[in-house]
Order: C-alpha cells, then structure tokens, then sequence
C-alpha cells in the first residue's frame, strides 16, 4: 500500500499543475496588441482603456492573452491592470439609466466596447466607459 501513495505522490509532484486564466485590463488610454513577445513585434490590433484580456502565458515583461473573441495577442505587462472590466460581446445592446428592463435607454453600444466595472445589482452592472459615460448592462451582453 505504500508503494501505491508513493507512485500517486509522485504523479501529483509531476503532473503539470492547471493555473486558471488571469483576468486583466487595458490601463492605457490605448495599446498596442503584437505578435510576439517584444517590441518589434508587428503590431496586430489596438486596444482602448477597460478592454478586458485574459492572460495565458507570460514572457519576461509581455503577456499572451486571449480576449472575448478568442483572439490572442500580447501585451505590455505595465499596460495592464486588475481593474475590473467587462466588453460588450454583441452589437446593439442598452446602456440603461438603472438596473432593469424599465429603466430607460440611454444608449445603444456596439460590440467591443470596454466598460469599468463600477457596481452589481444582482444580474445587472453599473460600467464606466473610459470617456466617462455610465451607465448599467445586464451581465448576459458582456464578457
């Protein structure tokens, strides 16, 4: 029997330990997304302030991430925070006044946008977006 612990030990000593994604997001007024680890990297996409990642493997002082779309990319550690944020993951979804279906409308926002997360009522979110609208979004239109 203490061959059995033993063996098991020493499975759990070597088996690759699973570390769940780390949440981050933009603190730059706008990023750079690259190819690579590095400067010289090409450069992929550009990113605002709030825009959430999840971060999936690290390089020295640069993050690989993967964002809501699945998209991966990598970043700046110092362009990044853990400011809470959520981005909108389709088009046409309602910045409301209050948390609920009865409150009114204040605007329209498309896919992608990125929000601070300020406060939750239940299944809705009080968000800032970086020019400093705000405003509540139910949690099933964001990521």
């Amino acid at each position: 029997m203490r061959w059995l612990a033993a063996m098991l030990a020493g499975m759990i000593l070597i088996s690759p330990i699973a570390h769940a994604a780390e949440r981050m997001a933009v603190n730059a007024a706008d990023a750079n997304i690259r190819s690579g680890p590095g400067p010289n990297q090409d450069v992929l996409w550009k990113v605002e302030k709030y825009y959430p990642v999840e971060v999936i493997e690290t390089s020295g002082a640069w993050l690989r991430f993967k964002d809501y779309e699945g998209d991966s990319g990598w970043i700046h550690k110092s362009l990044v925070d853990k400011t809470p944020t959520v981005v909108t993951k389709q088009n046409g979804c309602q910045l409301r006044a209050g948390p609920g279906t009865e409150q009114p409308v204040l605007i329209k926002i498309d896919k992608g946008i990125p929000f601070k997360v300020l406060k939750r009522d239940g299944r809705w979110i009080q968000v800032e977006h970086a020019d400093g609208d705000k405003g509540w979004l139910h949690d099933a239109l964001v990521w």
